[in-house]
């Protein structure tokens, strides 16, 4: 069930427990200047008729920063989610959350607009987005 039509993603994504709605704020994991990211929709999401799409940690998102730098703000930026609250199963049967939903800003083509990320970030994240896994500090 891998999403086509990613930009700079590789690899393949499973089945995972969507945790962040549309209009799900989170907080913002680079060094960027922004707090919070403000879910406006889910990329690659074709859906059912007046179902709210959600993102799961490595989606790709379009997002909006509601508290930071003000050059920021009132602008359409894709995101990347690396972190959520709602458990979800992996492969080898773990359950797996984190304490906080997270993302990061980056450019269309998956490469990050910051330089450092605050926080771990998902393996299935690092597994799809290889210029994310870079500057990560720890892949849980």
């Amino acid at each position: 069930m891998s999403k086509r039509g990613r930009g700079g993603s590789a690899g393949n994504k499973f089945r995972m427990s969507l945790g962040l709605p549309v209009a799900a704020t989170v907080n913002c994991a680079d060094n960027t200047g922004a707090k919070n990211l403000y879910i406006i929709s889910v990329k690659g999401i074709k859906g059912r008729l007046n179902r709210l799409p959600s993102a799961c940690v490595g989606d790709m998102v379009m997002a909006t920063v509601k508290k930071g730098k003000p050059d920021l703000r009132k602008k359409v930026m894709p995101a990347v989610i690396v972190r959520q609250r709602k458990p979800f199963r992996r492969k080898d049967g773990v359950y797996m959350y984190f304490e906080d939903n997270a993302g990061v800003i980056v450019n269309p083509m998956g490469e990050m607009k910051g330089s450092a990320i605050t926080g771990p970030i998902g393996k299935e994240c690092a597994d799809l987005w290889p210029r994310i896994a870079s500057a990560a500090n720890a892949i849980v």
